[in-house]
């Protein structure tokens, strides 16, 4: 799987606009803590020489939502963002302090709703080496990479359950050696897998 692949496959995909994809697919009596907030992320892949790699931000323990978790560059829609590429390059340069000019924008996933409350949509971005990566320390601990080819590995695709509120709570993971990628970050994944290797004539 090579960034043509990718940007033609996201290129012709059409999201569903009527139904969301999210927590609640694997928890039907899942509650939300609130009304939804529109929200978006960047999925950035980066195209280094030797193969393609997903970016992710450790979050630190000090935000109100999330906290310790591993995610997407992102955030809630300002009023400033025109769409949500619009929010999710902001964000992605207020996050880890990288430049939109290195970023390609080349397709949306699903939107996604999460227990807390937001519905997010994904925005996919290609990535070219060099480029600075500056993290915002109240926000993110660290930034880091993983190969695609592991998490497009249906084999890494685990489901986990903990219990949370009361309820037991099923989701996605893909432990990767020390790094546990889960939840919303892990089902956007699973979403990108569905769509890279639906039939060709589902993307069109």
């Amino acid at each position: 799987m090579d960034h043509r692949f990718i940007r033609n496959r996201l290129g012709i995909y059409k999201p569903n606009t009527e139904i969301a994809k999210g927590d609640h697919n694997s928890n039907s009596r899942m509650k939300l803590d609130g009304p939804l907030t529109a929200a978006a992320v960047l999925v950035p892949l980066v195209l280094h020489d030797e193969g393609i790699t997903a970016l992710f931000t450790q979050r630190t323990k000090r935000m109100t939502k999330h906290s310790g978790q591993i995610s997407f560059p992102g955030g809630h829609v300002d009023d400033v963002d025109i769409n949500a590429e619009a929010t999710a390059l902001r964000e992605t340069e207020e996050e880890v302090g990288i430049d939109r000019a290195h970023i390609e924008i080349i397709g949306r996933l699903d939107c996604y709703v999460i227990r807390t409350g937001f519905l997010v949509t994904p925005v996919v971005g290609l990535l070219k080496p060099p480029f600075n990566i500056t993290p915002d320390d109240h926000e993110v601990d660290e930034v880091f990479e993983v190969p695609l080819h592991f998490l497009m590995d249906p084999k890494n695709h685990e489901r986990h359950s903990r219990e949370l509120n009361g309820q037991n709570r099923e989701y996605y993971a893909m432990p990767y050696k020390d790094r546990y990628i889960w939840g919303a970050t892990a089902g956007m994944l699973v979403n990108l897998h569905d769509i890279l290797n639906a039939p060709a004539e589902i993307n069109a």
